[in-house]
């Protein structure tokens, strides 16, 4: 079965506005029994929790609990923790899943539901809809004896940080680094700057004082504006921006510019060149810049698109056994280092990279030349499918003769909003404008 198959699940498992839908105190009560009944009927019995630090979180992680404990499963109960630091203590406390309360780069309103296997991966599929079966059906209770117990991990947030230390060879230090982290008054806003710090660097905090309504506002890898000024501000020699559950990361280099997910996987790519790692090709998606795949055939290695989204991207490198693959928001994975995208492990592989040959993260990026894109949702007016129009077609065509090999074009439906995105890409940043624009012109028409 696929995800269009699936009732509640979405590709990155449930996510809504705080009190409605799935997301008030009941539902995600009964869907904690649910993920408990399904976990015991597999013999399995000890689940963790962990969330960011919106204020909702203390609502739903008391719900989470006492469903499972309904249905006999035992808890651990992690406290704030980013996302891929809840995937690596699924597998350290050998959990039978792990449950992330977090509604990502979302606005504090929304909150929502991950969940990981026992591996520290994304649940199966087949998984996700025996939890959907059982939410269906009317809530019951175990014996008295037979209830979950609760109890808190303590040294939750230690065990992280020496696991992110851990990534990068022994020995590499980062004194001298002179480095901001903005922090999106999220998961990650005590652990990041330890990290850093720990390594050796200068470190100043930003978004590190989370009250349960700011994150993501206004900071964070969606809003690096503040952190721009603040590293040239600074005098630093650059800046770390992590989204409000640290999945995500963009970095800002000594004179304020963006560097973002294209440009650190392939910084990440070269260092494991640099490293001698048999690394044979890198995974990026449909909106991966052009410039990306160029740099990364330069490099020799082969580069392969996916579906947008993170879990298609781990799924095409464990079918090509390869190790590095991201998205140009920021969510990078590195199978060698961690089962999912991870933001402080990932600012760390860029970290040792530039340690060891000296190099600012200006320099790094050099090899790598962005093609100007640009992007223009269209909203849909009626029920046909513009993609099918003999217009629009038309219009793709001719755009692509006149970029002759030097570009792309990619036209597809959002997956959240009743609307076509319409992208075109190439060397000529004059012709990408108008072409886009024509483009878009013949899906209104359509």
């Amino acid at each position: 079965m696929n995800d269009m198959a699936k009732k509640y699940f979405g590709t990155d498992g449930i996510r809504g506005k705080v009190g409605e839908g799935l997301m008030t105190a009941d539902q995600v009560l009964k869907l904690g029994w649910a993920v408990g009944c399904v976990l015991a009927n597999h013999g399995q019995k000890l689940v963790v929790i962990g969330k960011d630090t919106r204020i909702s979180g203390y609502m739903f992680e008391s719900a989470l609990e006492a469903g499972l404990s309904a249905a006999g499963v035992d808890v651990r109960l992690l406290g704030p923790m980013p996302t891929p630091g809840i995937a690596y203590l699924t597998r350290t406390l050998h959990a039978s899943a792990g449950v992330v309360i977090s509604a990502s780069h979302n606005p504090y309103y929304d909150n929502g539901l991950k969940f990981f296997s026992a591996e520290g991966t994304k649940l199966p599929d087949d998984i996700e809809h025996q939890i959907e079966e059982m939410f269906d059906t009317p809530m019951t209770t175990v014996e008295s004896v037979d209830l979950g117990k609760a109890e808190r991990v303590e040294d939750a947030q230690g065990r992280y940080i020496e696991a992110c230390k851990a990534s990068i060879a022994m020995g590499i230090s980062f004194k001298g680094m002179n480095i901001v982290v903005d922090c999106s008054n999220g998961a990650t806003y005590d652990i990041a700057p330890k990290v850093l710090t720990e390594l050796g660097a200068n470190v100043v905090a930003e978004g590190d004082k989370p009250d349960g309504i700011n994150i993501n506002e206004s900071c964070g890898s969606t809003h690096p504006e503040h952190l721009q000024l603040s590293v040239q501000a600074r005098g630093a020699d650059l800046g770390i921006a992590l989204d409000g559950d640290g999945d995500r990361l963009i970095m800002v280099d000594a004179d304020g510019r963006i560097v973002d997910g294209d440009q650190l996987l392939y910084i990440i790519a070269r260092a494991r060149q640099h490293a001698g790692d048999d690394i044979k090709g890198v995974v990026g998606t449909l909106m991966s810049n052009m410039g990306l795949e160029l740099a990364i055939k330069e490099l020799g290695l082969e580069f392969e698109r996916t579906a947008v989204g993170d879990r298609y991207v781990l799924e095409r490198l464990k079918e090509k056994n390869w190790m590095v693959g991201g998205e140009s928001s920021g969510h990078i994975i590195c199978l060698d280092r961690t089962t999912t995208g991870d933001g402080i492990v990932s600012a760390l592989q860029v970290l040792a990279y530039l340690a060891e040959t000296g190099q600012s993260l200006k320099q790094a990026c050099s090899g790598m030349k962005k093609l100007p894109m640009q992007m223009i949702n269209v909203p849909l007016a009626g029920q046909s499918n513009p993609l099918e129009s003999k217009l629009v077609q038309t219009a793709v065509t001719e755009a692509e003769q006149k970029l002759n090999g030097h570009g792309r074009v990619l036209l597809r439906p959002s997956g959240t909003e009743p609307l076509i995105r319409v992208m075109v890409e190439g060397d000529d940043e004059a012709m990408v404008h108008k072409l886009t624009r024509e483009i878009a012109n013949s899906v209104a028409a359509a």
